[in-house]
């Protein structure tokens, strides 16, 4: 009971050791397979749904209303007391463009070109890519490169802009939202299982440990039916 008085509840104590960030992607329904029809609206509505429910939190009025506009390209830094309250920067999901869900209310599935969202897991007082924005790429795990010929990625060109580090934890940093990246894929082959891998690429990033398929990278398929 005594050493747990000698514990901060705002950071860890010791942070000389920092792991490279996992990732996680949404929607998450059913595992990391992705599959739909796009004729039948009932087996690809469920990734919508999630969709809307997750980036709920990340409407333009939200964030206008709870967080602060930031200078992109450097790292937000706060001092004070680590009990003090930490302001928090504006992640808008009219960032994602066409995967915001405004514009096309079915994020792509409708037309058979599916937006998925890439997450980092939270660190508290991790700055990623030391000082240049860590960046995503795409591409086919397993077989035939050409099952997978395009895809977009937003914001920008599917990067974590460094303003949204450091993160200083749940109990100070209480409307941190975190930064997304929406992967489009415009152009995948129909009515195959496509096996994808999307990495995290920047300096200090880890993405190819095998006995870690969630560091630096994610595996999940795709399987998109007419």
């Amino acid at each position: 009971y005594v050493m747990l008085l000698t514990l901060s509840p705002y950071t860890p104590t010791y942070r000389d050791r920092v792991s490279p960030p996992g990732v996680m992607i949404r929607p998450y329904l059913n595992g990391f397979t992705i599959a739909f029809n796009v004729s039948q609206p009932s087996t690809w509505q469920p990734y919508v749904d999630s969709m809307h429910h997750f980036l709920a939190a990340y409407d333009d009025k939200i964030q206008e209303e709870k967080n602060i506009e930031c200078v992109s390209g450097q790292y937000f830094i706060q001092g004070g007391n680590e009990s003090e309250e930490k302001k928090a920067c504006q992640f808008k999901r009219s960032l994602l463009q066409n995967c915001s869900g405004i514009e096309d209310p079915t994020f792509g599935y409708s037309k058979g070109q599916p937006c998925i969202l890439l997450k980092m897991n939270r660190i508290i007082g991790y700055r990623p890519g030391a000082g240049v924005p860590v960046n995503v790429n795409c591409k086919v795990q397993k077989g035939n490169e050409s099952d997978l010929r395009a895809v977009d990625f937003y914001p920008g060109n599917g990067t974590f802009d460094l303003m949204y580090y450091p993160y200083y934890g749940k109990f100070t940093h209480v409307n941190y939202t975190s930064p997304l990246v929406a992967m489009h894929f415009t152009d995948v082959k129909r009515n195959y299982l496509v096996p994808i891998q999307c990495s995290l690429n920047g300096k200090g990033i880890i993405n190819d440990l095998n006995s870690d398929r969630f560091l630096g990278r994610i595996i999940f398929t795709l399987n998109i039916g007419k």
